[in-house]
């Protein structure tokens, strides 16, 4: 017999680590339910972005996106080193399996996700990428009253910052290391884990003209919070795009995830995907639309992911810190400006 399904709405050099610490206070894993991973970590953004290797590193401010080929910008806007600022809203839309023999679920949910890197010195550079998930959609079983019900609300956030190298020093190779952390956010027990999470993130890839290749891994471990269980989980992001001329590029899509307190086929959730995107210009303003579908060959047997069509819009921020923290004089903040074009 197909559930009832009911809806609730709940409301750096010594110097580069010094101002990495500094900047990171300032801005700021109970395994889930048995299976389950936060949901931002479930369907992260679209994967990080990276420097082209003949760009302008974050160390150089006046890197205009609004005088970058379409080409160019989608090369900057599909990466997690990048020098530009931008901001991603992503809506993805899951179909859950609720059980062996139980029906396909609808559950949605969307996140934004802005990219902010500043230059330490002129070689190196700190990302941060915080994702907030605005809007989450689950589906759970009620203990003793037979039926499934979806909770919507806010989820746990995720805060990663990485320091890494300018393309003067590693060319086409693409770095980065640092903390993650996920802040137990959610407004509802079943939209998060109820858990502080801090753990590692690294990035390892290398970009050419034509393509891109590489993936970027976190793994958060529970150190405190209100949840009942412990949690140690992994998000492993492959990336990979080949760009076309006009701003088009295609590549895969999905988030590889790891719960390692899950047992039997509850554990692992590993998708094969595909997405299309195209870079244009809304007046000045270059904006990166997406278009990606996946499908789970790997998932967890009770309320995992089995598809998910996702959209991405991602326009370019102007950048509002520009030149090296670590060279106070060569600061300059607000709107850039620009001389008008001859």
């Amino acid at each position: 017999m197909i559930p009832d399904v009911r809806l609730r709405l709940l409301g750096d050099a010594p110097r580069v680590a010094l101002v990495s610490l500094a900047l990171f206070a300032l801005a700021g894993c109970a395994a889930p339910r048995p299976h389950l991973l936060p949901e931002a970590v479930v369907a992260e953004a679209a994967p990080p972005t990276v420097s082209d290797v003949a760009s302008t590193p974050a160390a150089e401010d006046d890197d205009d996106s609004s005088r970058m080929s379409l080409s160019e910008v989608n090369k900057e806007l599909t990466n997690p080193v990048s020098s530009l600022w931008s901001i991603t809203l992503q809506q993805n839309n899951n179909l859950v399996t609720t059980g062996p023999g139980g029906p396909t679920l609808y559950s949605p949910n969307l996140f934004f996700q802005p990219v902010v890197p500043v230059a330490l010195t002129g070689d190196w550079n700190l990302i941060t990428r915080p994702v907030i998930p605005l809007f989450v959609s689950r589906q759970h079983p009620v203990p003793g009253k037979g039926y499934v019900e979806a909770t919507a609300g806010i989820g746990d956030i995720i805060l990663a910052q990485m320091l890494s190298p300018s393309p003067k020093l590693v060319g086409g190779w693409l770095l980065g290391l640092g903390p993650t952390w996920i802040f137990p956010a959610a407004s509802s027990f079943w939209t998060g884990q109820g858990k502080w999470q801090v753990g590692p993130a690294a990035l390892a890839g290398y970009l050419s003209d034509k393509w891109i290749l590489g993936a970027f891994a976190q793994n958060w471990t529970s150190f405190g919070g209100s949840g009942p269980q412990s949690t140690n989980g992994m998000n492993l992001q492959p990336f990979a795009s080949y760009f076309l001329p006009d701003g088009w590029s295609v590549g895969y899509s999905g988030n590889i995830l790891a719960n390692w307190k899950a047992t039997g086929g509850n554990a692992w959730t590993v998708p094969v995907g595909l997405q299309v995107a195209k870079v244009v210009k809304l007046g000045p303003l270059p904006v990166r639309f997406a278009l990606a579908g996946q499908y789970m060959v790997v998932n967890p047997r009770e309320f995992g992911q089995k598809w998910n069509i996702q959209l991405v819009i991602a326009p370019v921020l102007p950048k509002l810190v520009r030149g090296n923290l670590l060279e106070p004089d060569s600061l300059r903040f607000g709107m850039p400006k620009h001389p008008p074009a001859p």
